[in-house]
């Protein structure tokens, strides 16, 4: 499968809020967070699941980055009222924001596209991307920056390292 699945584009959004390398956050607010769940077709939260969210969204990303550290995020996702039905070929959830965002999660980890779901290993950027490598070993969300960057770095490491 070479395009994610509309539930990996919905955790990949969801990763994505925040932009370590500009410090902007699409969730920083209750006020932010509903704007951004509106236009996702999610459903509000309160300012109570506010912080839920916030810890979910740091536990995925943890998650995407190959850490077994996802603390808070786990904690979310096991509280969670999560009910499924099956309608025919139709995954339905409940209605709250969390919950379907905890489905999106599963349904990428359990059909194995959480393979191609990656965190940039550059710890500066972070950026969730979607690998179309064929062997799923690409590491940076982009050659061009984030990857030029490490080898620079190793470069540089190498170089001082002669002297």
């Amino acid at each position: 499968m070479l395009e994610p699945s509309p539930e990996a584009e919905l955790v990949m959004a969801f990763a994505n809020t925040v932009d370590l390398e500009d410090g902007t956050d699409e969730l920083a607010t209750s006020a932010e967070a509903n704007k951004w769940l509106q236009a996702n077709d999610l459903p509000r939260v309160n300012a109570a699941d506010h912080r839920r969210l916030l810890d979910l969204r740091t536990g995925i990303r943890a998650a995407l980055a190959g850490s077994t550290e996802t603390g808070t995020g786990q904690a979310v996702l096991a509280e969670l009222p999560v009910f499924v039905n099956l309608t025919g070929d139709v995954l339905t959830a409940t209605h709250s924001a969390l919950s379907r965002l905890a489905i999106a999660w599963a349904v990428v980890a359990l059909t194995g596209q959480a393979e191609r779901l990656k965190r940039c290993a550059d710890d500066a950027c972070g950026w969730v991307f979607w690998d179309v490598s064929r062997n799923h070993s690409r590491r940076w969300c982009t050659m061009r920056v984030c990857g030029n960057r490490a080898k620079a770095r190793r470069y540089t490491a190498r170089q001082k390292q002669e002297r």
